[in-house]
C-alpha cells in the first residue's frame, strides 16, 4: 500500500529572537529594501525599534544568546516599582531586575537605548546579576515612561526587593561545587588508570590494555572537559566572538590542547595525556570554588541588613482604626504604630509613646536608645519594651537602612586607582601569553624534536599565566574591607576611598556638633522687650532649625509653638520666618548686618562679654530691631581629646574650620590643642579653605556634620560624617560614621592603611608569581598539572591575604 508523503513546513528563523517558526505563519517586513521575518508582531515592533533608533549593532555583538521571543505582553503595575525610587533633590533613582536578557549584547542594547531618553542621567546594567541601576530627571521622564521603554525592546523589569546578589553567589557556588565535585569524581578515577599507563610506559604493557586504557581515560576526561568545564569554553567563546581575550582563554587553549592532542594519539599509538587537561580544569574549578565562597562570606552582612527591612506595617488611619498593610503602600506622613518587640518597617520621627530601642544594625552599639516624643527611629531597629506612635518621614526606598545597603553594594563596585594598573595589565596579558606559548612550543619542537615536550611546555605557560591572582588583587580586597567597615558601623561609600585616606596628610574639623557635643545648653538670655512673650517666637522660629543651637532654644520652651510661614535657612548664619506677620531673624551678628538689622551699644556689650567666656551667642531680631541676646555654652565631646591625640600621633596636620565667633573657635582650639584656627566662614568659605589647601598640594579630610558642611565635604579629598549629621552632610561625605563615636575615624584611617598596604601586597605577589613561574614554565621545569596547582596557589595566597581585613 502506498501513501502520499507530506513534507513538513520549511522553517525559518526571527530575525530577532532566533526561534524558529514555520514559513507560512511567520510575518515579514522590508527593512531597508531586505526582507525579514519574524515569529510574532511583537519581535517586529523591537526590530524597527531598535533599527529606528540606529542600534543594529547589537545583533553583531551578541553571543550566548537562548532563541524565544521577548516578554512584552505582560501588564506592568507601575505602583508595586513606587517604593523602590530614591528622591534626590530633582534627581530620582531606582533599581530594577530585568528578565529577558540572553547575553552581554543586552546589556549594550539597554544602556544605549535608555540613555537616548531625554531626561536619563544614568543607567548601569550588571550582566551576573541582571540589576539595572537607573538615574532620572522626575521633571523630564516619568519612571512610567522608562518602564514601558525597557519593555519596548523585549525586557521586562521587576521590582528589586532581597538580595538578589547573596543570592547569585549562593547559586555560583553551588554550581561550582556540582562541577568541581564531578571533575574530582572523574579525575580521581582517571588518575587510576593513568598511573597504570605510567607504569605501563617504564615496565611495559600489553597493546590491548593500553588501549583499554586510553579509552577508558578518554571516557573519563570528556566529562571532566565538557560539563565541568563548560563555563571556561563558553566564557572563552563569547571573548573571541567578541574580538577580546579573557583568562578563560588560556584556560580553554590549555585544557582543550591536551585533550585533542591526546585523542590523537590513541590513534597514532603515541603518550596520552588526559590527566593534564582533566586536573588543569579541576584546581582551577576548586580556587573558583573557594574565590565563590569568599565572596558570598563578605557579602552576607549585607544579607544580614536587608532581612531587618519588615515587610508590613501597622497603619493607623485618621479615624484612629489599625489596618496591617505592605510597606510600599505607607505614604509619608502617614502614622504607624509600633508594639514591643516589633521590628521599626519605616524611617520617622516619634509623636507618642516612649520605648527603648534597639539600634545595632545602623550604628554597632548593642545598649538600647531611648525613644520619646520627638525622637528620629530608623527602620529595622526595634522596640523592646514599649509602643510607638511614628509619622513615617521617606517610604521603603529612602530609608537609612536602604541607603546603607546601597551605598556598601556601590562601594563594592566602585574601583581603587590602583586596580587600574591591575585592569591595563590583564588587557595586554592574555594575548601576551598566547603569543609566548606558541613561540616555546616552537622553540621546543625545533630544539628537541619532540611534539610531547614542546605541547607539554606550551601548555604549561598557558596554564601557569592565568591572571586570577591579578584580577583579584584589588577587588576582593575591598569587598571584604566595606563589609568589615560595614559592622562597625563606619559606611565607606567607594572601594577608592581606601587608599585615598591612606594618603591623607591633613585633617580639617568643624567645631559645632563634631568635636563639641552639638548640644549647647542656654546659660545668658537678654531680653530688650521689643516684643512680649519674646521666648515664644524664638522657640516657634527655631523650631525648623536643624542646627544645634536652634534645637537648645526650642527645648528651652515648654509652652505652646506658634506657626511659622517662610522658614528660610542662612546656612551657616541663620534662620528666619514669619510669625503673625512680623518678620523674626535669628543668627550671628554678620547675619544682622548683612539683613541691616540695628544693634545698639548695650547688645555689643553684652555680646563681647559673652564671647569672651567662650560662649555661643545667639542674636534676635523682631522686624529690623535687635530684640535679644541668647549665650550657650557648647562643651566638648568627652572623645575628642583622645580622638585628637591619635591624629597627632599619625603625624597629620590639624585645622579647625566653624561659622561661629573667633572668641568661642579660639577657646575650643586651645582646650584641643589646635593651633591653626578659623572662624565665622560661611559654608563656600570653608569649601575655599579646603581648595586652598589640596592646591598646595595636601590631601585632605573634612570631618563635619551640619548643612552649612556640605559643600566643604564635598570639597575635601575625603569626607567623613557622623550618625548625629544632617541629611546633607550624610549625603555629600564619603565616609558616614553610623555611631556616634569620634575614635572611629581613627579606627577608619588605620583600616585603610591596611587594606591599602594588603591591596599591594596582593599585586606584588601576582606580578612576582607570573615573573618568576612564567620562566619555569617556557624552559620545561613545571609539568602543565604542576602549573594549575601552582596557579590555584597562587589564587589562593591573595584570598586568604584578603580575608585577613575581617580581622581589622
Amino acid at each position: 500500500m502506498s501513501g502520499i508523503e507530506k513534507s513538513s513546513p520549511e522553517k525559518v528563523r526571527c530575525d530577532h529572537c532566533l526561534q524558529e517558526c514555520n514559513q507560512t505563519s511567520a510575518i515579514t517586513a522590508l527593512i531597508d529594501g531586505i526582507k525579514k521575518s519574524f515569529c510574532c508582531q511583537g519581535c517586529l515592533g523591537v526590530y524597527e525599534l531598535i533599527h529606528s533608533n540606529s542600534l543594529d549593532a547589537f545583533y553583531n555583538q551578541r553571543c550566548d544568546w537562548q532563541p524565544g521571543p521577548p516578554e512584552i505582553e505582560v501588564k506592568l503595575q507601575t505602583s508595586s516599582f513606587s517604593d523602590t525610587v530614591t528622591i534626590t533633590g530633582k534627581e530620582q533613582r531606582i533599581e530594577l531586575l530585568l528578565s529577558g536578557i540572553r547575553c552581554a549584547s543586552c546589556i549594550w542594547l539597554i544602556e544605549k537605548f535608555l540613555m537616548k531618553i531625554d531626561g536619563v542621567v544614568s543607567i548601569r546594567v550588571n550582566y551576573a546579576t541582571h540589576k539595572a541601576s537607573i538615574t532620572w530627571c522626575g521633571e523630564k521622564v516619568s519612571l512610567d515612561t522608562l518602564l514601558h521603554a525597557i519593555r519596548s525592546i523585549g525586557y521586562l523589569p521587576h521590582p528589586c526587593h532581597g538580595n538578589e546578589t547573596t543570592e547569585l553567589f549562593t547559586r555560583e557556588k553551588r554550581d561550582l561545587l556540582l562541577r568541581a565535585g564531578t571533575a574530582g569524581f572523574f579525575s580521581m578515577q582517571l588518575m587510576l588508570f593513568t598511573i597504570a599507563l605510567y607504569a605501563g610506559f617504564f615496565e611495559g604493557i600489553e597493546a590491548r590494555y593500553r588501549l583499554t586504557f586510553q579509552l577508558i581515560s578518554w571516557v573519563l576526561a570528556t566529562p571532566v572537559l565538557f560539563y565541568s568545564g563548560f563555563p571556561f569554553f563558553a566564557s572563552a567563546l563569547c571573548s573571541l566572538r567578541r574580538s577580546t581575550l579573557n583568562m578563560d582563554v588560556l584556560v580553554a587553549l590549555g585544557s582543550l590542547s591536551a585533550y585533542c592532542y591526546s585523542i590523537a594519539m590513541i590513534f597514532y599509538g603515541g603518550e596520552i595525556f588526559f590527566d593534564t587537561a582533566s586536573m588543569i580544569i579541576t584546581f582551577i574549578l576548586l580556587g573558583r570554588y573557594l574565590e565563590a565562597g569568599s565572596r558570598l562570606k563578605a557579602g552576607n552582612s549585607i544579607a544580614e541588613l536587608m532581612e531587618l527591612q519588615p515587610h508590613d506595617a501597622l497603619l493607623i488611619s485618621e479615624v484612629g482604626a489599625a489596618a496591617m498593610v505592605p510597606v510600599a503602600t505607607v505614604q509619608i506622613g502617614q502614622m504607624i504604630e509600633i508594639i514591643p518587640g516589633d521590628r521599626i518597617p519605616l524611617d520617622g520621627r516619634v509623636v507618642d509613646g516612649e520605648a527603648e530601642v534597639n539600634e545595632a544594625m545602623l550604628t554597632g552599639e548593642s545598649n538600647p536608645v531611648q525613644k520619646k516624643t520627638g525622637s528620629d527611629v530608623f527602620a529595622g531597629s526595634f522596640s523592646m519594651n514599649g509602643r510607638l506612635r511614628i509619622q513615617v518621614s521617606g517610604n521603603a526606598g529612602n530609608t537609612l537602612l536602604a541607603r546603607i545597603i546601597r551605598t556598601v553594594e556601590d562601594a563594592q563596585a566602585r574601583k581603587a586607582p590602583i586596580q587600574g594598573i591591575a585592569d591595563k595589565t590583564a588587557g595586554y596579558f592574555v594575548p601576551a601569553t598566547i603569543i609566548l606559548a606558541l613561540a616555546t612550543f616552537l622553540y621546543w619542537k625545533l630544539t628537541s624534536a619532540s611534539t610531547v615536550i614542546a605541547l607539554m611546555n606550551a601548555v604549561s605557560v598557558l596554564v601557569i599565566a592565568c591572571p586570577c591572582a591579578l584580577g583579584l588583587a584589588t577587588p576582593l580586597a575591598i569587598l571584604v574591607a566595606t563589609t568589615t567597615a560595614g559592622k562597625r558601623g563606619i559606611l565607606v561609600k567607594g572601594g577608592d576611598i581606601f587608599e585615598t585616606v591612606s594618603k591623607t596628610t591633613t585633617v580639617v574639623l568643624d567645631k559645632t556638633g563634631t568635636i563639641t557635643t552639638g548640644k549647647p545648653s542656654m546659660t545668658d538670655l537678654y531680653d530688650y522687650r521689643v516684643s512680649p512673650s519674646f521666648m515664644q517666637y524664638i522657640a516657634s522660629l527655631e523650631a525648623a532649625s536643624e542646627h544645634s543651637t536652634g534645637r537648645t532654644i526650642r527645648d528651652a520652651w515648654q509652652g505652646k509653638l506658634l506657626k511659622t510661614e517662610r522658614f528660610k535657612t542662612t546656612p551657616g548664619k541663620g534662620v528666619s520666618g514669619w510669625i503673625e506677620g512680623t518678620l523674626w531673624r535669628a543668627g550671628s551678628k554678620a547675619f544682622m548686618d548683612e539683613e541691616n538689622v540695628i544693634i545698639e551699644s548695650e547688645p555689643c556689650a553684652h555680646t563681647a562679654a559673652l564671647e569672651a567666656e567662650g560662649k555661643t551667642v545667639v542674636m534676635i531680631a523682631c522686624g529690623n530691631k535687635l530684640a535679644g541676646v541668647v549665650g550657650m555654652i557648647d562643651d566638648l565631646r568627652s572623645d575628642t581629646l583622645p580622638f585628637i591625640a591619635g591624629l597627632r600621633k599619625k603625624g597629620f596636620a590639624l585645622k579647625m574650620l566653624t561659622g561661629d565667633n573667633h572668641g568661642v573657635a579660639t577657646y575650643i582650639a586651645a582646650r584641643c590643642g589646635i593651633t591653626d584656627v578659623q572662624a565665622g566662614l560661611g559654608p563656600l568659605e570653608k569649601a575655599a579653605v579646603i581648595r586652598s589647601l589640596k592646591e598646595k598640594g595636601e590631601c585632605v579630610m573634612m570631618v563635619g556634620d551640619g548643612i552649612n558642611d556640605a559643600p566643604a565635604l564635598t570639597e575635601a579629598d575625603i569626607g567623613v560624617t557622623l550618625g548625629n549629621a544632617s541629611g546633607i552632610a550624610l549625603e555629600s561625605a564619603s565616609v558616614a560614621i553610623l555611631n556616634d563615636d569620634l575614635e572611629l575615624i581613627n579606627t577608619l584611617i588605620t583600616s585603610s592603611s591596611q587594606c591599602f598596604n594588603i591591596i599591594r601586597q596582593n599585586l606584588v605577589w601576582a606580578f612576582s608569581y607570573n615573573l618568576i613561574a612564567l620562566p619555569l614554565a617556557v624552559s620545561g621545569v613545571l609539568h602543565p598539572i604542576i602549573s594549575a596547582l601552582l596557579m590555584v596557589s597562587s589564587s589562593l595566597v591573595v584570598v586568604s591575604n584578603s580575608l585577613r581585613l575581617k580581622n581589622i
